[in-house]
């Protein structure tokens, strides 16, 4: 368990809290690409590690991230028009481009120059993969984006949903296979998947035995389980500082795929998931098929964007009867879908779980190291300074997760570090070894 104050130091995320510190040393998604679709389209509201931004993409079609309220009298850039290459303040006419310059002040005599002396905070983006990347730290120079499969490579797209609780909640909800067989798949017997495939061996022993290993930029854990004929299936998953993860279905060797949980503030997170698989019906707008999670209409105000329709205030629209006759993947819950099912977990802790509170146990080896990781992190750059994990080095990320099957007795960190390892193509691995799971 962590103390109170291992607890704060991770979850809260605000201006100037050690975590939102740690946080701004990275690249993160700050928003989708299909939110700012065109040249001067609509400026939209980003709500962003507590800070309040406004995102336009201009008639350059660049996209700038810049301070929600105008630097002149404070009125917020919301409300602004999008014109010529630069975001115009309506109260008097002031107008920034995508870095943050004073391009035109028409309120002030022709001969001044006080435009010249006036800057709005701009935060420096990048667009891959249909994800707007920014960077909101102190270096003149940003650091290089991570080298991510899920947002590099060509076909990368991307997807997001929003939830009613702490970013680490979630984040240690998408680095726990252990709840997977129970929370998703409790309503599935083995008979009921194809005999010989990781599905089935999943089900057929729904406790496994866990191992977890430190990497260059984050931690890995792998678990396993008894399969057939001398050898033991093992499902390995990754986290990357500060909050990437890499879940295990799938074969291992062939997933191309990432999360990331940015924090709107302490309450509430966005989910980027990454990946070069194909779309999934579901969702709405531009990547809707994509999204899997049926959304609510978007709306402007700061927590507008991606909200499922199912929410806490609607218990996730639990279905008692389908829970009792425990069929399907929905019927050990009785919620629809594997992130909603994530969802209604993680937001039912509250905003913050206190942590004093919980029993940990062996299944539960990566959440610990993971919350030993940051916080040695956190403690390391707030007393001195030291860069985190993979902020300069983009190759950390190149990682994989999956399922593989081993020999019994056989070292798993050895025997799956090509297939640990991104960017390398397996053309022999068959992905149905995996079954419907």
């Amino acid at each position: 368990m962590l103390t109170q104050e291992e607890n704060e130091l991770i979850c809260r995320v605000g201006p100037g809290t050690p975590m939102g510190n740690l946080f701004r040393e990275y690249w993160l998604p700050a928003m989708l690409t299909e939110e700012v679709p065109d040249p001067d389209s609509d400026p939209v509201r980003i709500l962003m590690l507590g800070e309040q931004l406004i995102a336009f993409r201009d008639t350059n079609g660049k996209v700038g991230l810049i301070q929600n309220n105008c630097p002149h009298r404070g009125a917020s850039l919301f409300f602004g028009r999008n014109e010529e290459a630069g975001l115009r303040c309506v109260y008097h006419g002031w107008k920034f481009d995508v870095a943050g310059h004073c391009i035109d002040m028409p309120n002030e005599p022709a001969e001044s120059d006080f435009k010249s002396k006036v800057k709005a905070l701009a935060y420096p983006t990048i667009e891959r993969g249909g994800i707007v990347w920014a960077y909101l730290g102190p270096r003149q120079a940003p650091p290089p984006l991570p080298d991510l499969e899920g947002n590099v490579l060509p076909g990368a797209q991307a997807w997001a949903y929003q939830q009613s609780a702490n970013w680490f909640q979630v984040l240690e909800g998408h680095i726990d296979t252990a709840h997977v067989s129970f929370l998703h798949y409790g309503g599935i017997q083995p008979e009921d998947v194809p005999p010989g495939t990781f599905s089935e061996y999943q089900l057929r022993q729904r406790s496994a035995h866990f191992e977890v290993i430190d990497t260059e930029g984050g931690a890995s854990y792998a678990a396993r389980r008894p399969a057939y004929d001398g050898t033991a299936y093992w499902r390995v998953a990754q986290w990357i500082f500060p909050a990437f993860s890499m879940a295990p279905p799938g074969v291992l060797g062939l997933g191309k795929r990432n999360a990331c949980e940015v924090p709107l503030d302490d309450h509430h997170t966005i989910t980027y998931q990454m990946s070069v698989s194909r779309g999934r019906p579901g969702g709405n707008g531009p990547n809707a098929s994509m999204n899997p999670i049926p959304m609510q209409p978007r709306t402007t105000d700061w927590y507008g964007r991606y909200q499922p329709m199912v929410q806490p205030d609607n218990d996730f629209l639990i279905d008692r009867t389908v829970q009792r006759e425990n069929r399907g993947s929905a019927g050990y819950t009785g919620i629809n879908g594997i992130a909603m099912q994530d969802a209604a977990i993680t937001s039912s802790m509250g905003p913050i779980y206190d942590r004093r509170q919980e029993h940990l146990g062996t299944s539960d080896a990566m959440v610990i190291r993971v919350r030993r990781r940051l916080i040695a992190a956190i403690r390391a750059h707030m007393q001195n300074g030291t860069v985190p994990p993979g902020v300069d080095t983009p190759e950390a990320y190149r990682v994989r997760s999956g399922g593989v099957l081993l020999p019994e007795g056989a070292d798993w960190v050895e025997a799956t570090r090509e297939l640990r390892t991104a960017f390398v193509e397996h053309k022999d691995l068959d992905p149905a070894l995996n079954g419907p799971l």
